[in-house]
């Protein structure tokens, strides 16, 4: 069973920075292309950033450039986003996703999921 586990989320000031971690169980997550989105309160859940395969290329939602940086560790496994100067709008449960081609970062385009991460912003 193919399976992602996001971890790293928590309680954050305005301002501080966390690192998310996505693992997965099933199969080796440089077969695909990852993707991370998260879903605010009421809101749609939307991508923020992705990375191919090899890590070469990266895409970030315009909300979140110059704070979001997406890596992957092939050999360990997993896929990492850090996330600086957070915001209270950053408030959201945040998942990373699977596919196996590059097409958009959104979400009607990747098949494997996690559960999710809450990341909650605040003073």
């Amino acid at each position: 069973q193919l399976q992602l586990v996001e971890s790293g989320g928590g309680l954050v000031q305005p301002g501080g920075s966390l690192k998310l971690s996505c693992s997965a169980s099933g199969f080796t997550l440089n077969d695909y292309v990852i993707g991370w989105f998260r879903q605010a309160p009421g809101k749609e859940r939307e991508g923020v950033s992705c990375i191919s395969k090899s890590g070469g290329a990266a895409y970030y939602a315009e909300s979140v450039q110059g704070r979001f940086t997406v890596s992957r560790d092939n050999a360990n496994n997993r896929v990492y986003v850090q996330i600086n100067g957070l915001k209270s709008e950053d408030t959201a449960v945040y998942y990373c996703a699977a596919t196996g081609m590059w097409r958009r970062c959104k979400t009607l385009d990747f098949d494997v999921w996690g559960q999710g991460t809450r990341v909650t912003v605040s003073s």
